[in-house]
């Protein structure tokens, strides 16, 4: 494992323990050797990770559409910037680049990240691991609602794996070293749940 993708806000959120866990998890990164990518910006949690991890010496990636330099203000000290068209491109550039994947607390930019690599390995397109990085319990509503999904029908139970939780980035990237894909990702040959 080379690097990893961290889909984060680009607001710092109102607790600092996001903040605060951000900041361990760029630093997490560079004790293990590992890069980061991310989304580019220079602002919010998404500026405080590559921020560490560039002060520890570490290598940050970001990948910014062009339309959004400006906006959320891309980060001009990486260690590269692959500006791209879309968000779409954006996305597929991080996934191409990365070989696991840490969601930390942000907003729906971070859900839609979070949802399309998750939906990616349920159909096959890659077994990459997939981690959240509880902070201050922020993602219970969101297991919750996947609970509920797999209650009713729409997720199967076995696919409730593809998500990692953790609550200290130490934990989730030990999680990640083991990792071993334990879902048959291929959504032809998987039954609908009952």
């Amino acid at each position: 494992m080379k690097h990893i993708c961290v889909f984060s806000g680009s607001n710092p959120g109102l607790r600092q323990e996001y903040q605060l866990a951000a900041q361990a998890l760029g630093q997490e990164l560079v004790a293990r050797d590992l890069g980061l990518i991310y989304g580019g910006a220079s602002v919010g949690l998404m500026g405080i990770i590559a921020d560490t991890v560039l002060a520890a010496g570490g290598e940050v990636i970001g990948v910014l559409p062009r339309g959004l330099f400006k906006r959320e203000i891309g980060h001009s000290h990486l260690t590269e910037l692959y500006q791209v068209e879309s968000m779409h491109e954006r996305k597929a550039k991080m996934a191409d680049l990365a070989n696991g994947f840490i969601a930390l607390p942000g907003g729906f930019g971070t859900f839609d990240e979070l949802f399309e690599i998750t939906t990616w390995a349920q159909i096959g397109l890659h077994s990459k691991p997939i981690g959240l990085l509880n902070i201050a319990g922020y993602f219970d509503p969101l297991l919750a609602l996947v609970d509920h999904a797999v209650a009713e029908g729409f997720i199967p139970e076995g696919h409730k794996e593809l998500l990692l939780c953790k609550d200290t980035s130490g934990e989730l990237l030990e999680a990640f070293a083991t990792f071993k894909p334990t879902v048959e990702a291929k959504w032809m040959d998987t039954p609908p749940a009952r």
